[in-house]
């Protein structure tokens, strides 16, 4: 017999039998609960009924499933993470980013051959047009990534015919198209990567390298190709620290480009809308706080004096600490991996000795280990960014890129479900008297 629950309705006697299904409960079926009311105001017994329904108020999403997903799975009372219901820790270990972005994607790891095609195909969307580049140079050399992260990309969908051309379609381009959408998807990936790498450039006052067309070069290889990178070793710390990153499930960002694609805009509009999440100061401009924290310390030495101070409430530790995660975080094992083979670039950098003797302290102090507060893997990996050389400002946009697959992941699969513009609701409050 399948699991239901019972529900009394107090002010009717109605009793309601609501299925639950791998432990969820359908709003649709607490909206049968409600009462009548007189439509009249008035108080007239014959005036016309109206069914108020039942609603639920769950503030910041705490408690709802906004949908239903195959793409990952997180058990974060068990630190359990899986793929398309692949181990994290498989993946790691015989993978490379392509192989589980193609897999996050389309669901299967790929042949050589269809490795070889979107290498292809994002390598021939890489090159900037003129708009994009004056775009980016217009900013002051010592301007923040985020900003021109949006510029870069705006200016990318304004040259871009098919983004374009969504808003002027009144049936839908993408949904129910996935030949369509997988371009534009692809499009959309390597748009970001070129902005992201004529940013780092800019910034640095470098000449953009083009990328190369064709198969040779990953997306990761493309990336640092473009930024003018060529150490062998960073390319490949990215092609594995990336997997732990390719998607994270219904995050702050991912939501945001399910919320925007619900309009029927195109991808990379929709992928804007989470670059614009993922910059928040509790998400991931956490870092960029986290960072400049380290820099405030100084030295290792001080950092027991910091340290107390948190303790003391008069300060955030940020980067510590997950929402989701009751026990270790599984990507972490795997972040140290990585650490222990670049342990002398780590160790050389002094912002990072200052940041694994704040993770030392915390690992060791009651007042951390009860309280589960532990560096995520957000911050931890970003000691890896650091250490290949990139400024803490850059690493963001990186991180976002890792993540991007994964939220068009949640964008493609929207498409084969039915159309739904996500519209939340509200409880109304009158506001107090004078």
């Amino acid at each position: 017999m399948a699991e239901q629950l019972q529900v009394v309705d107090c002010r009717t006697g109605n009793s309601y039998k609501i299925p639950i299904d791998g432990g969820y409960i359908r709003a649709a079926d607490l909206g049968r609960i409600g009462i009548s009311e007189s439509f009249n105001e008035n108080g007239d017994v014959n005036a016309p009924k109206i069914l108020r329904p039942l609603k639920i108020l769950d503030n910041g999403y705490q408690h709802t499933a906004c949908m239903e997903s195959s793409i990952t799975f997180i058990d974060g009372q068990r630190g359990l993470i899986r793929y398309r219901d692949h181990t994290i820790e498989n993946l790691f270990h015989d993978y490379v980013y392509e192989d589980v972005m193609y897999l996050i994607i389309w669901g299967h790891l790929p042949s050589a051959e269809q490795k070889s095609h979107i290498r292809e195909e994002i390598s021939k969307a890489m090159t900037p047009p003129e708009t994009v580049v004056k775009v980016i140079s217009a900013f002051p050399r010592d301007a923040e990534s985020f900003p021109m992260l949006i510029a870069g990309m705006s200016a990318f969908a304004a040259s871009d015919e098919v983004m374009c051309a969504t808003r002027h379609q009144q049936a839908a381009m993408f949904q129910g198209h996935l030949d369509v959408a997988d371009k534009a998807l692809l499009r959309t990936i390597a748009y970001m990567a070129s902005t992201i790498a004529l940013i780092y450039c800019h910034q640095n006052d470098k000449e953009f390298t083009p990328p190369e067309i064709g198969t040779s070069h990953s997306l990761c290889g493309n990336l640092l190709r473009m930024m003018g990178v060529t150490n062998p070793k960073v390319e490949a710390c990215l092609n594995k620290l990336w997997i732990l990153y390719a998607d994270h499930e219904m995050t702050n960002s991912t939501a945001a480009v399910l919320h925007a694609g619900s309009t029927l805009i195109d991808p990379l509009s929709a992928a804007t809308a989470g670059v614009i999440c993922g910059y928040g100061p509790l998400h991931g401009g956490a870092i960029d706080l986290a960072y400049e924290g380290f820099k405030q310390i100084g030295t290792p030495e001080r950092v027991p004096v910091f340290m107390e101070l948190i303790k003391a409430k008069h300060g955030r530790l940020f980067g510590y600490g997950h929402r989701v995660y009751k026990t270790r975080d599984p990507r972490i094992n795997l972040i140290e991996e990585l650490l222990e083979e670049h342990r002398a670039a780590v160790d050389a950098n002094p912002l990072l000795r200052v940041a694994m003797e704040i993770d030392k302290f915390a690992n060791q102090d009651q007042y951390f280990i009860d309280r589960g507060l532990k560096a995520n893997a957000d911050l931890l990996g970003c000691f890896l960014y650091t250490a290949m050389g990139f400024d803490p400002q850059m690493i963001i946009a990186i991180t976002i890129l890792s993540r991007a697959p994964g939220a068009l992941a949640h964008w493609r699969e929207s498409l084969m479900q039915p159309v739904k513009l996500w519209r939340p609701q509200q409880k109304y409050v009158p506001p107090m008297a004078n």
